[in-house]
């Protein structure tokens, strides 16, 4: 069966429950009322039953592979994940300064609702970069958000989440991945993390990592644990993608759903350091 959009059933809730029209006269959201919320969602159903849809039956059938440390996606998820990006899909909630298109959550959730029941194993990796955008707009640094958000925003980069250890699922207070502090500021991180969703692929020219860790000499526990941002590729003054940095993918998950998205185990500073 093809996924059809309940746009109907959406936009009442958007009107009657959610009340947009209280939203729409906050600032900066002046122009999100109803008839944009229609508008946005009609476009986003055309492309989640036109393009995301049909890819899903595929991505069960020949899911993502892992050779030789590359990681290769379904067939048709490359392009889908282009033409997402170009429709300004992953900035849709994201603030205008960062090159998203500012709009209410409240229009958000419908259109990344289409997306997860579209085509959940492609709607995982959009939804990694969320993450990662709202951490570092939320914690992040000027510097930090200055070389990172435009591209993540962009779906130029991709975003992931890095906490889960073999010996810390649940329990991150036992993460043993260490950062080492260096002169310049940075610092090189050492561990292994798994789990990682989209955590390798080649649907973007970087990865953004975002990295649980503990600094040497932090104290045992949850407190001592930092967040790190551990690009694939290092980023050139100019923004640009520069070196490769000490991150590798070294194996992905056999799964029995979801078998598109690549759920990945990755290693970190078997030579020399991961620059974070």
């Amino acid at each position: 069966m093809s996924y059809v959009a309940p746009i109907k059933d959406m936009l009442f809730n958007i009107e009657h429950v959610a009340n947009i029209a209280a939203v729409a006269v906050l600032p900066g959201f002046e122009d999100a009322g109803l008839e944009t919320a229609q508008a946005v969602l009609q476009e986003s159903a055309r492309f989640n039953e036109g393009v995301l849809d049909p890819l899903n039956w595929e991505g069960d059938q020949h899911p993502s592979s892992f050779l030789d440390g590359k990681v290769t996606t379904t067939s048709g998820f490359k392009e889908a994940f282009r033409q997402f990006a170009q429709g300004g899909w992953q900035g849709l909630q994201h603030p205008v300064e960062y090159g998203g298109q500012g709009l209410p959550k409240t229009i958000g959730a419908a259109c990344i609702e289409m997306v997860n029941s579209a085509n959940m194993s492609f709607a995982l990796c959009p939804l990694l970069s969320d993450g990662a955008i709202e951490a570092l707009l939320t914690a992040g640094s000027d510097d930090l958000k200055a070389t990172y958000l435009q591209n993540l925003v962009s779906g130029k980069w991709t975003g992931t989440m890095n906490l889960t250890e073999s010996q810390a699922g649940s329990d991150l207070a036992l993460v043993r991945s260490r950062a080492e502090p260096q002169p310049d500021g940075t610092y090189k991180l050492f561990g292994t993390k798994i789990y990682i969703t989209y955590g390798e692929h080649d649907m973007a020219e970087n990865i953004v990592h975002l990295v649980l860790a503990r600094v040497v000499g932090a104290p045992e526990g949850v407190k001592g644990i930092s967040l790190f941002v551990v690009p694939k590729f290092l980023v050139n003054a100019d923004g640009s993608c520069g070196a490769r940095n000490d991150v590798w993918c070294v194996s992905i998950e056999h799964k029995l759903g979801i078998k598109a998205s690549p759920t990945a185990v990755l290693q970190y500073g078997d030579h020399g350091g991961a620059v974070g």
